[in-house]
């Protein structure tokens, strides 16, 4: 045996009993960042290591300090797990190493994209002649859909970004609902267009398309971007898109949709309801790590008029060899990056049609059991309309609901966020995880209540 298939059976064994502990371990890491550098050696050898011994010191020094993750009971941020076909998919990437750059560097990864883009924009019931870019995550998607939404509105201003950059063109006005993601932000700023400005939303964080529609008559004819929003972060509410999408058309505006992980409401029967409209708009963002449960990094920039997208993404080098048709590179902003594609048409051939309808119900099933377990707590109230995935709770004042959580994360037996939400501290829980079980929010039920009765 080699040193490199030592050291793959090695890490295989490895990740097989990671995955198999994610059951009954604790959720939360057991062993601080000090430990874990101590464990690992804070000097740099002299000399080489066997590959295999390097990756059991990776492994037995850093399990310790790992979070559960993909595990059933992680309900913190918006975070998925991996679906088995994508995980080991994601080995074969890693594997495989292709430059994904170009259809004639690796054809076997440009078949692939253009395969998962197709049904993508087909199951999410967005135009079929649209494009997909495969990003790092959801900011870099929202980040690529408004570059080429800020690029088509200037243009239609006889302005010319790419040749002449932003300075002494017309500005670019972005509205956006005042609930909306901070990764909406961050992405106008790498675009340098500034903070948007921001219209009223309701109790939940929907847009109110009367305050955008006023918003948008205050502006006179300046290049707009407008932002919606599908899933709140905290409520999982989603925009009136009908009302929203059309108030911006009759202002010209480029519409964008944040959707890193309600935009897969539209791949149930029982949740599309929740984007009708939505497919009217310009561009989509999404994250494949959230709903669909691929691995990290894999973002998805998805864009009506595949021209605005290349016009704002492309690039030509003298040493590339690109094709008439298109190259992955001409969607999104990186030129070294992974085979995202790969994972994402692994769940979804895995997954089927109805596999991935299942499991958005499933999710927002558990949700619903999460919201009338607390809701049956002492001094608990779940504080939103639990449409989606979301469900935020109060446990009476603010201290009260920090001591909860701090028990929760104690007892370990799941890891769930606080956050302020409206003025007051919640819990915040997020399902995103494919392999939670009817069990495991039970489990996780049962630690609420013991951690509410100690507060």
């Amino acid at each position: 045996m080699d040193a490199r298939e030592a050291a793959l059976r090695r890490a295989q064994g490895h990740a097989v009993r990671w995955l198999a502990s994610l059951h009954d371990r604790r959720v939360p890491a057991r062993a601080s960042v000090d430990e874990i550098v101590r464990a690992l050696g804070e000097e740099l050898p002299d000399a080489p290591s066997p590959p295999a011994d390097v990756v059991d010191l990776l492994a037995t020094a850093c399990e310790p300090g790992l979070t559960a993750f993909p595990g059933g009971r992680f309900y913190g941020f918006v975070v998925g797990g991996t679906e088995p076909a994508a995980l080991a998919a994601d080995w074969l990437v890693s594997a495989w190493d292709q430059n994904c750059v170009m259809r004639a560097a690796s054809p076997a990864y440009a078949a692939v994209e253009e395969v998962a883009g197709a049904w993508l924009l087909d199951l999410l019931g967005l135009p079929g002649t649209g494009v997909v870019g495969f990003t790092t995550g959801a900011t870099m998607a929202n980040f690529t859909c408004l570059a080429a939404g800020r690029d088509a509105v200037l243009r239609r201003a006889g302005w010319d970004v790419a040749r002449d950059g932003l300075v002494g063109g017309p500005g670019v006005r972005v509205i956006a609902g005042e609930d909306r993601h901070m990764a909406v932000d961050l992405a106008l700023r790498y675009l340098g267009l500034g903070r948007p400005e921001l219209v009223a939303a309701d109790g939940q964080g929907r847009m109110d398309p009367a305050a955008l529609r006023r918003a948008l008559a205050a502006g006179g004819q300046r290049p707009t971007l407008v932002v919606l929003q599908a899933g709140d972060i905290h409520s999982g509410a989603f925009d009136p898109f009908t009302e929203a999408v059309g108030a911006a058309r009759e202002a010209d505006a480029w519409v964008h949709v944040d959707g890193a992980f309600g935009l897969w409401a539209a791949a149930s029967p029982r949740y599309a309801h929740l984007t009708a409209g939505c497919a009217d708009a310009d561009s989509w963002a999404t994250d494949a790590h959230k709903t669909l449960n691929v691995p990290y990094d894999c973002g998805l920039a998805l864009v009506r008029d595949p021209s605005a997208l290349r016009a704002a993404m492309g690039l030509r080098g003298d040493y590339l060899i690109q094709d008439e048709q298109g190259d992955p590179v001409d969607k999104v902003p990186e030129l070294s990056r992974r085979g995202r594609a790969f994972t994402v048409w692994a769940a979804l051939r895995s997954l089927g049609r109805s596999g991935v309808a299942e499991l958005v119900e499933r999710l927002c099933g558990h949700a619903a059991a999460f919201a009338a377990g607390i809701a049956g707590t002492d001094g608990a109230t779940v504080l939103n309309d639990v449409v989606f995935t979301q469900v935020c709770a109060g446990f009476g004042d603010d201290g009260r609901t920090e001591r909860v959580l701090a028990r929760l994360l104690d007892d370990g037996t799941a890891w769930i966020s606080g956050s302020t939400w409206r003025g007051r501290r919640v819990m915040r829980i997020s399902v995103s995880n494919w392999s939670t079980t009817d069990e495991d929010v039970a489990r996780t039920l049962a630690a609420i209540r013991r951690a509410a009765a100690g507060a």
